[in-house]
């Protein structure tokens, strides 16, 4: 059993290295794409560029790892069948459940691992690539000019101003034909500068923009003293425009972290305090009503006769005094001004406003409650896919030998699809509230194990042989599967005439 085991491990390596290092390529160059906008234009250093990538590779793993399994283990099962194993082997008395064995094992170590991963790793890296994000956000975009256009060019104090015109520029060598800069620098000294061609460029420190000017003209005008007029001729002209292109500043970290830049830990104990100040809210705003009442039957809020008998609290944890409540409150609901009239509508209106206001704060921490909690939850969750997968992917395999890699892509897709898909609906919906937060992310989890146990239940029943279970195979399953119920509803009416 021991080679038995080496062979089904040694079986599924290779699929799951090959397919691991494929789904995350593209998901990150995808990942990437996105960011794209985020990134050009700003002058940024080559290791800012790479330390974007590796910040954000975590957040790929997380997720393109247990869609590794799920394609390892479609392929290496269906390779078996197709290749006559997994025949061989139930000629040989082996149950096809024992072959699962070791895989499932590999499948809880890479969910540990990944529970280990999401928790102590993914969120120090998304902390870190959120702050890095940020800091590449302050920093001003590189100059970017459009030919005859008049283009804006500022420093990053705003001090210098400077106009650029171009008649063409080219964009590969950055060469410029008929450029006119308008050099407002000094205000009582504009400059007009005038070139035949120019090139652009940037110093070394990538914060100045350079341009060397051929064959030109430089016009300044005293606003002093506009009979002061100077026009200075040159063949070759150094210009550098200061500050254009700043560095990027990488500033102290940010010590708020959002529920994906957190631990389990940390998001346990955002959670209980969430949960906490709720309770607390709740007590206040119970504590605000039965002053507002009290005070609304003819008397002081804390003094009033009856108002225990006529409105009882809710249970023993509501059973707070007046003297509990904020003292803005309970100073003016214990000395009310004199009855002219108005005091009850002042006293209605006001405690109206105030349990508004805690019901508003109450909704939010109820909405973080719920956002949290399903972070939390979703750390488990995604990584027990890596055991859901391994279940679902062999009864499939095995039923459908003979579809290639074709079907392993088809399979996978499909699954990959419906549960990314309810993950994130889930999701949704549970930081809405409209459902409990620890079924949203477990949700997809629930069901593809219901459909694993009905596969596992019928797996080595199989009656396709090497020569069937390929993609027509699978349609005609498919179809059989969709229209039973319409089949079975057709006979059942065909019985009742019949009668």
């Amino acid at each position: 059993m021991r080679i038995l085991t080496r062979y089904m491990l040694r079986a599924h390596l290779g699929p799951f290295l090959f397919a691991l290092s494929v789904l995350t390529s593209i998901v990150f160059i995808n990942t990437i794409a996105r960011r794209i906008e985020d990134l050009a234009g700003k002058g940024l250093g080559t290791w800012v560029i790479i330390e974007v990538g590796l910040l954000s590779l975590p957040h790929v793993i997380a997720l393109t790892l247990p869609m590794a399994v799920l394609v390892a283990v479609l392929y290496a099962f269906s390779q078996m069948a197709a290749d006559n194993e997994i025949t061989a082997l139930k000629a040989s008395g082996v149950n096809l459940l024992r072959l699962m064995v070791p895989v499932l094992a590999a499948g809880v170590l890479l969910f540990g691992a990944m529970v280990y991963f999401n928790d102590r790793i993914l969120p120090e890296t998304n902390h870190r690539l959120k702050n890095l994000l940020a800091d590449i956000a302050r920093k001003s975009p590189t100059l970017q000019l459009r030919e005859q256009v008049i283009n804006e060019i500022r420093s990053e104090n705003y001090r210098s101003r400077y106009y650029l015109r171009a008649a063409h520029i080219d964009p590969g060598t950055n060469r410029m034909r008929d450029v006119v800069i308008y050099d407002l620098s000094v205000p009582s000294e504009p400059r007009t500068v005038y070139a035949d061609s120019g090139h652009l460029t940037f110093s070394e420190d990538q914060t100045n923009l350079l341009m060397i000017l051929y064959d030109g003209w430089i016009n300044q005008v005293d606003e002093k003293n506009r009979e002061n007029f100077q026009r200075v001729y040159f063949r070759e002209q150094l210009m550098q425009l200061t500050g254009v292109n700043t560095v990027l500043e990488r500033e102290q970290s940010s010590e708020y972290r959002s529920d994906r830049e957190m631990s389990l830990a940390q998001l346990q104990a955002t959670i209980d305090t969430a949960r906490t100040e709720l309770d607390s809210l709740r007590l206040q705003a119970a504590s605000l009503g039965r002053a507002a009442v009290a005070m609304a039957l003819g008397g002081p809020a804390g003094q009033a006769p009856g108002v225990e008998d006529r409105f009882p609290p809710p249970s023993a944890a509501y059973a707070v005094n007046v003297g509990d409540f904020p003292d803005r409150y309970s100073e003016e609901l214990n000395n009310p001004p004199p009855d002219d009239g108005s005091t009850s509508d002042y006293v209605a209106e006001r405690s109206a406003s105030e349990l508004a206001a805690f019901q508003n704060r109450a909704r939010t921490l109820q909405r973080r409650i719920n956002e949290f909690s399903v972070e939390w939850h979703k750390k488990w969750a995604i990584p027990f896919a890596c055991i859901v997968f391994v279940l679902i992917g062999a009864p499939l395999a095995v039923r459908f030998p003979r579809g290639g890699a074709g079907m392993v892509i088809l399979f996978s897709v499909i699954v990959f699809g419906i549960y990314y898909i309810s993950l994130i609906g889930g999701e949704a919906l549970g930081d809405a509230g409209t459902i409990r937060p620890f079924v949203g992310p477990w949700l997809p989890n629930i069901a593809f194990l219901g459909l694993a146990a009905w596969g596992l239940s019928r797996i080595g029943r199989e009656t396709s042989t090497t020569r069937g279970g390929g993609f027509d195979d699978f349609v005609h399953t498919t179809k059989e599967f969709l229209t039973r119920p319409f089949r079975r509803r057709r006979t059942a009416t065909a019985g009742a005439g019949a009668d």
